[in-house]
């Protein structure tokens, strides 16, 4: 217990301490006019107030990343606490806030327009094409994890439920962003906020149930290695490029730039703390069961199900439809709407028209919708890679900002190094990568990622 109340305090205290920092070093400007007054086209580019581009922005990022993911991360004990939080603080928050920022301050513009500003147009396109397919995948495994929660419930075909919720997807993506999004997207933000302190409060309050410390012995349930799988693993909840497909949609309806610590800085810690709630939910209700050493090759829609149940009565299966089914719903329509929306600052089209927001959509509703057919786990496991690669790239480019603003780069550069180790060492010794023995992928990780840093100071230092 005392080691989780001190990473929950931790990651409080970051948005006031070193989220003010953040904001302080990055030129914040409050008399700036802001894309969505400059902008504005009552599609995409609408003012909003902070507290609905808040919850909003969390609710895009949250979805089942900080539950599967923190659940799944269980496995590996106490150390995801740790991660959890130093991920939130020093590596998720700093991207997430960047990643919105840039954007305010470009116009808007998606990922791979602001790389291009900032690292150059050889690397844009490939950006572009791995938003565009994370936004995809996130649509297909929220969809999917949704639809078999509720075939779990009903007794309905999964493929009715998955229909159902693409259906939606494809109303959600094309419509205005104040007439869906903007209206209920605040309220069920609030509500899984709420599912989040209902759960832990009863599992805390419950004598039964302990939450380890990071010197418990025997939690440590899976095969797998700490690194690199508890940092890909738990990704959203620590560290997710996903956020950075997202952050542009609110980005164009902030209306002052002192609105980015609350609303991307803000969202993060939020979401960090989501993810350490249900890790520390996971190793108490099911330490040591059977059901918590499956659960990192499967969906754990049931396990969510099971410990809402148990915990909260009959309110469990409100909660867990509201938090298991609704929000991850919400969030797989914006990351179609963000591929959308990137596919069109590629190709320069209009999207004001309805007829011209259908035309790019449906392509990736079929894509994704078929995507839906094919294992969970292994699309979850490519979701993780590829949104790792973007939030190391983009990650890259905040400290290329920071370098011309004369600011103190290395606060970006850190997380970015982290991320290329991470992103090197999965790739070399992951199932659906190359497989190699963890010692020899970690020694040429740690090789591959020097040759990047030094490559990427030599270049940008000297411009």
């Amino acid at each position: 217990m005392i080691s989780f109340i001190i990473c929950f305090v931790a990651l409080i205290a970051s948005y006031f301490i070193y989220g003010k920092y953040i904001e302080r070093i990055s030129c914040v400007d409050e008399t700036r006019q802001t894309p969505a007054f400059k902008l504005q086209d009552g599609v995409d580019y609408i003012p909003m107030p902070k507290i609905k581009n808040f919850l909003v922005h969390f609710l895009n990022i949250a979805g089942l990343g900080p539950i599967f993911g923190a659940i799944q991360g269980a496995l590996f004990g106490p150390a995801a606490f740790l991660w959890i939080t130093l991920g939130t603080i020093f590596i998720g928050s700093v991207h997430d806030f960047f990643s919105g920022y840039m954007s305010v301050r470009n116009d808007g513009l998606t990922m791979p327009q602001i790389i291009s500003k900032y690292l150059g147009s050889k690397i844009q396109k490939i950006m572009a094409v791995i938003i565009i397919v994370t936004g995809i995948l996130v649509a297909t495994t929220f969809a999917k994890g949704a639809a078999d929660l509720l075939s779990i419930l009903t007794n309905i075909n999964i493929v009715f439920w998955t229909t159902l919720i693409f259906i939606y997807f494809l109303i959600a993506t094309v419509f205005p962003i104040d007439k869906i999004i903007g209206k209920v997207y605040p309220v069920f933000g609030a509500l899984l906020l709420i599912m989040v302190v209902m759960i832990t409060g009863a599992l805390i309050l419950n004598p039964s149930y302990t939450i380890p410390e990071f010197t418990t012995q025997g939690l440590y349930l899976t095969d797998k290695s700490i690194f690199p799988y508890l940092f890909v693993t738990i990704a959203c909840g620590a560290i997710s490029g996903f956020h950075a497909s997202q952050s542009p949609i609110v980005a164009r309806c902030i209306e002052n730039e002192k609105d980015a610590r609350p609303v991307f800085f803000g969202s993060m810690v939020i979401e960090g703390l989501v993810a350490l709630c249900w890790a520390a939910v996971a190793m108490a209700f099911l330490n040591g069961q059977p059901q918590l050493a499956v659960i990192y090759g499967a969906t754990p829609s049931l396990a969510i199900h099971q410990i809402a149940q148990t915990l909260v009565g009959p309110v469990g299966l409100i909660l867990t439809i509201i938090g298991v089914v609704i929000c991850p719903i919400t969030s797989g329509d914006t990351s179609l709407r963000s591929s959308r929306i990137t596919i069109a600052d590629e190709l320069g089209l209009n999207h004001e028209k309805l007829i011209s927001r259908l035309k790019t959509t449906i392509p990736l509703f079929l894509i994704a919708y078929g995507l839906t057919f094919v294992d969970f786990s292994l699309i979850w496991r490519y979701f993780a890679w590829s949104q790792l690669i973007v939030s190391t790239i983009v990650l890259y480019a905040a400290s290329v900002y920071l370098i011309k603003k004369e600011k103190l780069y290395i606060i970006t550069l850190i997380p970015a190094i982290f991320c290329t180790l991470i992103a090197f060492g999965y790739i070399l010794q992951a199932p659906e990568g190359l497989r190699l023995p963890s010692m020899i992928a970690n020694i040429i990780s740690i090789i591959a990622t020097a040759i990047v840093s030094a490559l990427f100071l030599k270049k940008y230092k000297q411009d």
